[in-house]
């Protein structure tokens, strides 16, 4: 297995504990208040616009040839980082 395929695996993990971190986030906005629905809502449209930008950087680097991965990992390692942040943001 290559550097870039086991980079792509490990981010493919992160991505499904991701969704499925959004997709209790979004269970909890159903059964909240109103208010508290409003807040939960931001956050998860934040959690899911990062998980999709996420998503395509890591589809841009499985596109790109074996020599050019490594320019396209800083891209796909700024979306994690984004991404995680939503996440403790959503969970905090």
């Amino acid at each position: 297995m290559s550097t870039k395929d086991a980079y792509k695996q490990k981010i493919e993990a992160e991505l499904e504990l991701a969704q499925a971190k959004l997709a209790e986030l979004k269970a909890h906005v159903k059964s909240s208040t109103a208010d508290a629905r409003i807040k939960y809502a931001k956050l998860s449209d934040d959690l899911e616009h990062q998980y999709e930008l996420t998503k395509s950087k890591l589809k841009e680097l499985n596109d790109a040839g074996d020599e050019a991965w490594e320019k396209l990992k800083g891209g796909v390692e700024h979306a994690w980082k984004e991404m995680k942040n939503s996440i403790h943001k959503a969970t905090a």
